[in-house]
């Protein structure tokens, strides 16, 4: 790739020198043999680099911390037990412990598995680094679905010892008791929590996948409509043009929010890849800053604007990327964000669409801008429009140019047809494929996706 534009030059400071790198190459002398009668092993006198139990890299949340839990609901309030520890609903994963000894230390009654002594700071260490491995909203919705089963196991006075390994039918009976007061989402959060519990502590699993299945669509068929959130309503180029004509350029929010929204839009995220849930959560490590904002020219001398997201729902530690290209009209993303940048000057570490405050620069937060659409909305005769609806919007938008769906499907990094959901009652997406002469019939086979 060559060239880049004036929107946001390419970091170099980044990118390794290649004195650097052949320093970081360099290995030490290897240290002298020093001979001693009192030991047979050579002493080192550099300390090796140590390899095991290094401190751990924080997976804490980026929000503000919270000094202490929450009140428990009315109707959900466990009894007390030195098992259930009153804590953040994030770490009741690891907190809440099943009853009897860790199954990770083999028992003298099984004299078949060789005994291996383990330490407590090992056993957490093992529960820090597997309960890692998912994201604190998942570990927050997990910890929801701990505590509605184990209220559920209260008041059928569920023996300890019988809550985990949770039997079958005690879980399907626990499912099928929620039926009708939780969504089947809900519920298959929840099932999913238990099973996460069960693999922290190193507990079996022993319930049949299709049995599962069955009670969870039951669930869902059994779903109170005040449940079922309403169907967003997909941003759409025109609603954009008319934003466009309803907010202030000049002004530091409105031209933050503007960037944002078309960004959101043309690069099919998820609100919360571009916004930060609060104004005091924002962390360069997690959250998206303006040094992670690239440009680059293909062979064909096509520009594309690539922007890093640090830390994704996917891809926690490793982020993902996001792409847009320039568009014609008033909802250029190029012209928005430079546009942002002038109005809202900043440094590279702070957030992409950090804005000038009058109390100073602040990183622009979901509630901050879901608030400023509600707004332009109500003064623009709009439909009610949620930010989820960007990604909605994007993903038609570029399906009704024709863009091949797995293209589609890349550039909203989804991992499964997920997607597909959203062309429900959008028929026009599948109307040029099913004419009695399709009109895409050249590119039908590239197009649809797979039959499966």
């Amino acid at each position: 790739m060559t060239g880049s534009t004036p929107l946001l030059p390419l970091n170099s400071s980044t990118a390794p020198s290649s004195d650097s790198k052949r320093s970081s190459e360099l290995e030490l002398p290897a240290p002298k043999r020093i001979k001693s009668s009192s030991t047979p092993y050579p002493i080192n006198p550099i300390a090796p680099r140590t390899r095991f139990s290094i401190p751990l890299v924080s997976t804490s949340p980026s929000t503000p911390k919270v000094s202490s839990p929450q009140r428990y609901k009315p109707g959900l309030v466990p009894l007390p037990s030195s098992l259930r520890p009153h804590c953040l609903a994030r770490e009741r994963l690891r907190k809440w412990l099943p009853a009897g000894d860790s199954t990770r230390r083999p028992s003298s009654t099984e004299p078949s598995i060789p005994h291996i002594s383990v330490s407590d700071d090992q056993l957490n260490r093992i529960l820090e680094v597997i309960g890692s491995s998912w994201a604190e909203t998942t570990k927050e919705t997990y910890g929801a679905g701990l505590l509605v089963f184990h209220v559920y196991c209260d008041s059928f006075s569920i023996p300890e010892e019988q809550r985990c390994p949770v039997s079958p039918t005690l879980l399907l009976a626990f499912l099928s008791s929620c039926a009708g007061s939780y969504s089947g989402a809900a519920l298959a959060n929840y099932a999913a929590g238990l099973k996460a519990w069960h693999l922290l502590h190193g507990r079996s699993w022993m319930v049949n996948t299709k049995e599962l299945k069955a009670i969870l669509d039951g669930a869902t068929a059994l779903a109170p409509s005040t449940s079922k959130s309403s169907k967003r309503n997909p941003f759409t180029v025109d609603i954009l043009a008319t934003i466009h004509a309803h907010v202030n350029l000049d002004d530091p929010l409105d031209a933050a929010v503007f960037a944002c929204i078309t960004t959101m839009f043309f690069t099919i995220a998820r609100l919360g890849e571009f916004t930060v849930p609060a104004i005091k959560a924002f962390k360069p490590s997690k959250h998206i800053t303006r040094e992670n904002v690239s440009t680059a020219v293909d062979r064909n001398g096509l520009p594309v604007t690539k922007f890093h997201i640090p830390s994704t729902k996917m891809a926690p530690t490793e982020g993902e990327d996001a792409y847009w290209a320039a568009q014609e009209g008033p909802c250029d993303p190029k012209a928005a964000l430079e546009n942002h940048f002038r109005v809202n000057p900043a440094g590279d570490k702070a957030h992409l669409f950090a804005w000038k405050h009058p109390k100073g620069l602040r990183p622009l937060s979901k509630p901050e801008l879901s608030k400023r659409l509600t707004a332009i909305a109500r003064a623009a005769s709009l439909p009610d429009l949620k930010g989820h609806g960007l990604r909605i919007g994007g993903t038609l938008e570029y399906l009704l140019r024709g863009i091949p769906f797995d293209v589609v499907k890349s550039m909203g990094r989804w991992s499964s047809d997920a997607f597909t959901l959203y062309l429900r009652d959008h028929a026009v997406i599948i109307a040029p494929y099913i004419q009695a002469s399709p009109a895409l019939e050249p590119f039908t086979r590239h197009t649809m996706p797979q039959v499966r």
